[in-house]
């Protein structure tokens, strides 16, 4: 038994529809989802056996590092994504989170137009991400190249919008902007809320 697992669903691959539809989020949770959970779990079996045969070398316990890091990082944010969405989202939050948005961030529209532009313009493969940074202990926006670019920054996610292009390409083609703009009209804020008061200890 490995010691992560692929999430069940919050609701059914038809769901999010028309949004994103339910080949692409059958094809993005059964299948792209499961490859990091599988992929970290079998990494930790290779780093358990190199402890065990005493092969932990350098160059090899970068590549296992790196690929372990890649793969959890992808199984985390994934889990968040799945719970930032919901049939019954859009609109704007409210209480704490949207006090916060308007302190740390010039407002919802602000904010709102950051985030789309940070998910939007992320090169490659990566993520925009809404996040508490525990030092300044403010809300950011980042970008999180591939999975797990930032990783040593230590903010915790709170709102994640996937921009993979096995997220969105068959539906949206090469046109990130349109997918993005659907991603509002889907977010959990409920969801959303409850992160930034755990974080945040609000």
């Amino acid at each position: 038994m490995g010691t992560y697992a692929l999430p069940d669903l919050p609701y059914d691959y038809s769901a999010l529809a028309p949004a994103i539809t339910p080949e692409i989020l059958e094809l993005h949770h059964a299948k792209h989802h499961a490859a990091y959970v599988k992929g970290a779990n079998d990494t930790l079996e290779q780093l358990a056996d190199a402890r065990d045969q005493d092969r932990i070398t350098p160059t090899g316990l970068v590549g296992l590092e790196k690929t372990f890091a890649f793969n959890l990082s992808g199984h985390v944010l994934h889990s968040i994504f799945w719970e930032n969405l919901s049939p019954d989202g859009g609109d704007r939050p409210e209480g704490p989170l949207a006090t916060a948005i308007d302190e740390h961030l010039g407002g919802f529209e602000a904010f709102r137009k950051q985030l789309t532009t940070a998910t939007t313009s992320v090169q490659g493969s990566g993520w925009g991400v809404l996040a508490w940074e525990p030092l300044g202990r403010r809300l950011i926006v980042e970008q999180v190249y591939d999975h797990h670019g930032n990783v040593g920054q230590g903010s915790v996610p709170l709102l994640v919008f996937d921009a993979w292009e096995h997220a969105y390409y068959l539906q949206y083609k090469n046109v990130r902007p349109d997918y993005v703009t659907k991603l509002w009209d889907l977010v959990n804020w409920a969801d959303v809320s409850a992160r930034y008061a755990a974080a945040a200890g609000a």
